[in-house]
């Protein structure tokens, strides 16, 4: 009995040995999963060996707080005026009823821009002068729903800008920036009245480009480009960078539509800033011009004709007798190439180093004729109208 009691008790503490050694076998392989498992996740995400790790996705600087602000400071511009047209062009009806004319109203719309606490407001010329003659009726409307009669101060067709005012104080502005160091690809946001329903609107895009130039467009060109959507009756309002200051006036698009192609254009806030200080003190823009001359804008064919470098320049076609170009020496044919100390690239850019020039002063071309280069001294007088650019 002892030795069978004996063999029973063996038996058992094997079996509580053996139960004890599965348990713990199964809690350490248990804790080696657990730690596999721990381990594999962030090797996955890891980069593969040799190749570097995604950079983070840049964030769009927050622009709420100067938009709430500049909005402030956009109008809507409403301009009407009277048209006169003949009642009729039939010369039977005009010899019996004489030339009786008909009017009518119409009305331009678009934005503008406050600029000062009393008053002064910079929009487009194109929004305030309409094309029946005489002056329009210009009303602004501000962001809190007020409308304004405004008187027209002065205005600029060569750079497509005018300057209103309107009664009021401590009027919402925008602080000017400095249009020279804008630089592409900054962010600009452009604010304005679009068809003249949708009032205040913001929309983001970034500078395409500066210093450009667009032939036809208009007479002084030197147009800041943005994608920034902008349509009908944006004319006139903000372009402003990432401070919320006002680098320039949104004055047209450039498209084979009519509608919003990415491509907008707008009048730097120095040169805007330049010409408001004018028509503001003497109610217009004086700028100087070489008198006497018809410019043509260079082409590659010309260029090789006339034994030029390049397309690079602007052509004297012609020279009025007895004018002061005439006397200084320039001559039909002449290659503009350089003025003052600047090369020319164009005909517009010449138009914009002669408006900015001293009148008065004397300026130094650098010229090509027959194939050899020379130079010729002709003085700058006030422009009663820009030279003329075939």
């Amino acid at each position: 009995m002892k030795t069978a009691s004996a063999t029973m008790r063996r038996i058992i503490v094997s079996v509580l040995f053996l139960t004890l050694g599965l348990a713990a076998g199964l809690v350490i392989a248990g804790r080696m999963r657990t730690s596999e498992v721990a381990t594999a996740a962030p090797q996955a995400e890891s980069a593969p060996q040799g190749r570097p790790a995604l950079a983070s996705t840049p964030t769009l600087p927050d622009l709420t707080g100067i938009a709430e602000r500049a909005v402030n400071a956009v109008t809507s511009i409403t301009s009407t005026s009277t048209i006169r047209t003949p009642l009729s062009n039939d010369p039977f009806y005009r010899f019996f009823y004489g030339d009786q004319m008909f009017e009518r109203q119409a009305q331009s719309l678009g934005s503008g821009v406050i600029v000062s606490s009393d008053g002064y407001v910079v929009t487009n010329n194109h929004v305030v002068v309409g094309s029946g003659g005489g002056r329009p009726q210009v009303s602004v409307i501000l962001a809190d729903k007020r409308e304004l009669p405004a008187k027209i101060v002065g205005t600029d067709p060569q750079t497509d800008l005018a300057v209103l005012r309107i009664e009021g104080r401590n009027l919402p502005t925008i602080p000017w920036g400095d249009s020279s160091k804008l630089k592409v690809a900054e962010w600009v946001l452009a604010i304005g009245n679009p068809f003249g329903v949708f009032s205040q609107t913001v929309t983001l895009g970034i500078v395409s480009a500066t210093g450009r130039s667009v032939e036809g467009l208009s007479a002084y060109e030197d147009f800041i480009q943005t994608d920034a959507a902008i349509n009908r009756g944006n004319s006139g309002g903000a372009l402003i960078n990432a401070r919320g200051e006002l680098v320039g006036i949104n004055s047209a698009i450039y498209s084979e539509t009519g509608g919003y192609q990415g491509i907008g254009l707008a009048v730097p806030s120095n040169l805007v800033r330049e010409t408001m200080e004018q028509l503001i003190k003497d109610g217009i823009v004086r700028r100087g011009t070489i008198l006497g001359i018809t410019l043509q804008a260079m082409t590659t064919q010309i260029a090789e004709q006339l034994g030029a470098p390049d397309a690079r320049g602007v052509l004297v076609t012609r020279v009025v007798s007895r004018s002061q170009a005439a006397a200084a020496g320039l001559r039909p044919g002449d290659v503009i190439l350089g003025f003052n100390d600047s090369t020319i690239e164009g005909a517009s850019h010449i138009l914009r180093l002669l408006s900015d020039t001293e009148i008065g002063s004397t300026a130094t071309l650098a010229i090509l004729r027959d194939g050899r280069r020379a130079t010729v001294r002709v003085p700058v007088e006030q422009a009663t109208a820009q030279p003329r650019v075939r």
